[in-house]
């Protein structure tokens, strides 16, 4: 069996892979794609590694064969360059999506389709608990690609093309290596920056309450998405967080990294946020809905903060 994993080379995929690699589930072939040549997280005969624009004609429709048995799509562009591009936002966080799907649907139908989507498809007036059936009411470009996405998971499973699994994300904490354009990068660069030695600003309020998860949390339930039993009616899933506020990740902050690494942040509130505009409007809790497959939610922020030391 073959698993591919879009976005091969970026964070989640890396993290995913590495997982794939050293866990129970038998694959002959894990096809790691992106954008910019992805790399083998660890040495393994395995692994392959492809270059490759997924929204350039005829590539996604290479990448699916008779072998496959598991694409895990978590190639995207983040919130705040979708917002900026337009059109590239389109091409990449929707179409490429669509052409996955009728790749899946023409080459062997039924292959378990795993979609990252993520809690930007809320916004507005959101109920004070957020559960997998609110309603998509998406305040952003990116909101809008990701709700698209989702309906098309569900219908093509619908109709027995694919056997699709939408997965929300929480915001994802602590992300290594530098700020990029999503709206929530704040979030890891007010923790990983100061523990690194580096000072960064806080452009929230320190009342903004978010709903997180560590890597270690999402990427176990990639792993379980793999093998199962779908919802029928709707197959898209809010992955378990833990609710904070940007206050209590900086006392976290503090009993970690200590007066020293607290004093790195600078609060310098910006109106003009997305946050703060909620055009991106996050829910802060849901529903407390158990599942014995899901893995979490992570115990405390503090516990989050220990996997940049214990990965």
């Amino acid at each position: 069996m073959q698993i591919i994993i879009t976005g091969g080379g970026g964070f989640l995929g890396q993290r995913l892979a590495r997982a794939l690699l050293q866990g129970p589930l038998p694959f002959s072939e894990l096809l790691l794609v992106d954008i910019q040549m992805p790399m083998s997280p660890l040495p393994d005969p395995r692994v392959r590694c492809l270059q490759g624009d997924l929204t350039a004609p005829g590539v996604a429709e290479t990448l699916i064969t008779k072998e496959t048995g598991i694409v895990y799509h978590l190639a995207a562009i983040v919130s705040s360059h979708a917002e900026q591009d337009f059109d590239l936002g389109w091409r990449v966080n929707l179409d490429t999506t669509r052409t996955l799907l009728e790749a899946c649907r023409h080459a062997k139908p039924g292959i378990r389709f795993v979609f990252t989507s993520s809690l930007a498809v809320y916004g507005g007036a959101l109920p004070e608990q957020v559960g997998d059936g609110t309603a998509l009411t998406p305040t952003s470009s990116y909101g809008a690609q990701k709700a698209m996405g989702e309906l098309l998971v569900n219908d093509y499973s619908r109709k027995g093309y694919v056997d699709g699994l939408v997965l929300r994300l929480p915001t994802i904490c602590v992300r290594p290596g530098k700020p990029n354009r999503a709206a929530s990068s704040f979030v890891s660069a007010i923790i990983r920056e100061p523990l690194q030695g580096e000072g960064t600003q806080c452009p929230v309020s320190p009342a903004l309450r978010l709903w997180l998860s560590s890597p270690a949390t999402v990427v176990a339930n990639f792993l379980t998405a793999a093998t199962l039993n779908a919802p029928k009616n709707w197959r898209s899933i809010n992955l378990p967080g833990i609710s904070v506020t940007v206050d209590e990740m900086l006392a976290a902050l503090h009993r970690v990294g200590g007066q020293a690494a607290l004093d790195r942040v600078t609060m310098t509130p910006d109106p003009g946020h997305r946050a703060h505009r909620r055009e991106l409007a996050w829910p802060h809790r849901q529903c407390p809905r158990q599942r014995a497959w899901l893995r979490g939610p992570d115990r405390t922020f503090a516990d989050i903060i220990e996997q940049l030391y214990h990965p």
